[in-house]
């Protein structure tokens, strides 16, 4: 396959946007990543009550002031995360909203579990509320998984398929696989797909206990953010739209579950099935951002990596030192740093990005992408 060339039925990036610890929109991401400036602030103890002192938050970050008063009374982080990133997309450009909105739009949202906080604050007022066990139903909906999913849809008018991927760090693969098989199947026109993750106290808790300093280094600080792309099936949309940008192409994305901690096995097959499946030579692999996961997971990441690259004269992009471990949003927030990178470096243009994903939990993919380039 050479170089720009695409196949019919291969889906392509031609928007996306982020809400992250550098700011709100796309622009405020780009400037982060290309400026390499790191996004972490100590917290306010008595706001929070984390277990750490420092985190990588998105600035300023209120519901009130950027959504509205109106419908946010009882929404959570996560969910204005969410509703704000496809608020910024959607705005970006005037083709966005008119192709990305409507019956045949769908969402594919990747997270951890929703929102911790809110399952953890609906658990205990259940049990610590006056008999019998009153809880503010308003509150409800945040402590169910697909809420921000939902909420999203509702606020946008998307009226497509509405889908809530859980899969850790690896859940904004999970929900690009999602969409390239709505697409080929002819299920939506178009998917706004990426994943979130907010912070909280419970968040930080918990990442605290479940952290294994002995098999998995020191820990990263956390982040939390949004990171969306708009998806399409490539040439003229069904309302003959033939202006459509595209940004890059999906040639593969392949996922894998890791036993007994074997990430390089798994991740392995994985890149070999992806690059099977694109038609490209480990050798045409140009630029390649990897989860950095910590610890024995993130070294067999990289040398899972270097093995189906074998040849290849990699660019590595990293972030994580910048936004922090930002959890499902991770994967997402890659795949914006790889356009983000390719949209300055005119080498870029034709040549193949590859995106990895490690969890803790096992879950493992990759997704390959032509790049257009500048534009």
């Amino acid at each position: 396959m050479s170089g720009g060339t695409a196949l019919v039925n291969r889906p392509v990036i031609t928007a996306w946007s982020a809400v992250s610890p550098f700011g709100i929109g796309r622009a405020a991401f780009t400037e982060g990543i290309r400026e390499r400036r790191p996004a972490a602030a100590p917290l306010d103890d008595e706001r929070w009550q984390a277990a750490g002192d420092r985190a990588c938050l998105v600035p300023d970050f209120d519901l009130r002031t950027v959504l509205g008063k109106k419908g946010v009374r009882s929404m959570d982080r996560v969910t204005g995360l969410a509703v704000t990133t496809v608020a910024r997309l959607l705005d970006d450009a005037p083709r966005n909203r008119w192709v990305a909105t409507g019956e045949d739009a769908a969402l594919v949202l990747g997270t951890t579990t929703g929102s911790v906080q809110s399952q953890m604050d609906f658990t205990r007022d259940s049990l610590t509320g006056e008999k019998p066990y009153l809880v503010d139903p308003a509150r409800f909906p945040n402590a169910v998984m697909n809420c921000a999913a939902g909420q999203s849809a509702i606020w946008h008018q998307l009226k497509g398929p509405n889908t809530t991927i859980a899969g850790g760090h690896a859940a904004g693969l999970y929900a690009l696989n999602y969409a390239r098989r709505l697409l080929t199947f002819g299920r939506a026109r178009t998917v706004l797909c990426g994943a979130v993750e907010e912070f909280s106290h419970a968040r930080s808790w918990l990442e605290r206990h479940a952290h294994q300093p002995g098999t998995e280094g020191p820990a990263q600080l956390p982040g939390e953010g949004c990171g969306l792309l708009l998806v399409e099936q490539r040439g003229p949309d069904a309302r003959g739209d033939a202006e459509q940008p595209v940004l890059a192409e999906i040639l593969a994305v392949e996922m894998g579950i890791a036993l007994d901690g074997g990430v390089r096995p798994a991740l392995a097959a994985c890149l070999r099935r992806a690059l099977d499946r694109a038609e490209v030579r480990p050798e045409e692999i140009w630029a390649v951002s990897t989860s950095e996961a910590p610890g024995p997971s993130g070294e067999q990441e990289r040398a899972a990596v270097a093995e189906a690259a074998e040849g290849a004269d990699l660019v590595h992009l990293t972030q994580a030192a910048l936004i922090g471990d930002t959890g499902a949003a991770a994967a997402a927030f890659q795949i914006a740093g790889v356009l983000v990178h390719a949209e300055t470096t005119p080498e870029a243009a034709g040549r193949v990005a590859l995106v990895t994903s490690v969890d803790r939990d096992g879950a493992v993919g990759c997704a390959l992408l032509r790049l257009a380039g500048p534009r």
